[in-house]
């Protein structure tokens, strides 16, 4: 978080939380993102090989006001966009072009027969020739890529996992068979082609990762799989989920306990209600007494970095993507007509959000200051 301001942001979900929570919304619901900023969002790998791009974290997901995920998002775009060395002007030109393409997609989508609004896919193919270099440049992450990248292959035998601290540890022998044995009730939470085929799967290592930037310091496990052989991996990850940062402020705080008991189910809960297409291995365990998300670990996901929207072409073209998929998400998981219809379709929404984006993108690199000298 030290790192740069935009950094220090992606870590800071729950600060946002504690200055928005409070305010005023419209009392229009969806099922939020709960982090929506420009790099939780990308392509990964679909069950028929095919790359979609849509939202694609969830820790801090739960029913609640949708100018939550649009401020954050929007705000995303001023922090990031300085980093990256844009001008304030880009900056707000940006989110205008990401609330304007959000309004857009609300319109569109609440216009649409329900089914066809449920199926609708944005792949890296439908996302313009601008932004076809930034998903070519991305890394695709297939099993074989993870098993060069986080195990250590032995010549006879699978693969294990090698210790490289501080990021992968090894784990001791009491430890592997707690996550061994949370596999059990992870198979009671799958579909049933999921199940079946994590069925033709034999569980054969398993290590402790540190993952993401506001994550740190949370368990998360790594297991590693084998099907058909020393050529048929499957990486599943295994993470710690505490409550969503925006639980003190939810309409429904009351009741958060009843409607998300489970932890883990909440994020699996919120990603297959708003994502079109799902990994058929999203499920949820207990581990200690904690909950915890189990997932593909990094399945053909294309990652974005902010060096990659360097041209101003670009970061506005990946800002009205931005704007097309959280409307898709909002719109399925929420009154798309009423959304639409609240938002509207003059420009009054556009600047309102700009203006919101950078003064909160001011408060951010203030706080951001404070943080690196409290570290120093």
């Amino acid at each position: 978080m030290r790192a740069s301001p935009f950094d220090f942001y992606r870590g800071a979900a729950s600060v946002m939380a504690s200055d928005v929570g409070p305010l005023a919304t419209c009392g229009l619901e969806v099922q939020l993102c709960g982090d929506a900023h420009l790099l939780n969002l990308g392509a990964y790998g679909a069950p028929d090989g095919r790359l979609v791009f849509d939202l694609d974290d969830f820790d801090e997901s739960c029913r609640g006001p949708f100018e939550w995920d649009l401020k954050r998002l929007a705000t995303s775009f001023v922090v990031g966009g300085r980093v990256a060395g844009h001008s304030d002007a880009d900056c707000i030109s940006c989110v205008r072009s990401l609330v304007r393409t959000y309004r857009d997609g609300l319109d569109r989508l609440s216009r649409m027969p329900v089914v066809e609004a449920a199926r609708l896919e944005i792949t890296p193919r439908s996302t313009g020739k601008r932004l076809a270099p930034v998903f070519t440049e991305a890394a695709h992450d297939t099993p074989g890529d993870l098993v060069k990248k986080a195990t250590v292959t032995r010549t006879v035998g699978h693969s294990r996992f090698r210790s490289a601290p501080p990021y992968q540890f090894r784990m001791k022998r009491f430890e592997v068979e707690k996550v061994f044995g949370s596999l059990a009730e992870y198979r009671t939470t799958l579909e049933p082609s999921g199940l079946q085929m994590l069925d033709a799967y034999v569980p054969v290592d398993t290590a402790f990762r540190v993952v993401g930037t506001g994550s740190i310091g949370v368990a998360s496990y790594l297991v590693l799989l084998y099907g058909n052989g020393v050529d048929d991996p499957l990486f599943l990850q295994f993470k710690e989920e505490d409550s969503s940062c925006w639980r003190p402020y939810l309409p429904n705080a009351v009741d958060y306990e009843k409607l998300y008991p489970h932890q883990g189910r909440r994020t699996a809960e919120g990603q297959l209600r708003t994502q079109t297409v799902a990994d058929p291995f999203l499920g949820w365990t207990r581990i200690g007494g904690k909950d915890f998300v189990v997932r593909q670990w990094s399945d053909h996901k294309a990652t974005i970095n902010l060096g990659m929207l360097r041209k101003r072409a670009v970061l506005e073209d990946y800002a009205a993507l931005c704007g097309q998929v959280l409307a898709k998400a909002h719109a399925r998981t929420g009154d798309g007509a009423m959304l639409s219809g609240y938002c509207g379709r003059s420009e009054r929404l556009d600047a309102v959000v700009a203006s919101f984006a950078m003064a909160y993108a001011e408060q951010t690199e203030r706080d951001y200051e404070r943080f690196c000298k409290s570290m120093s």
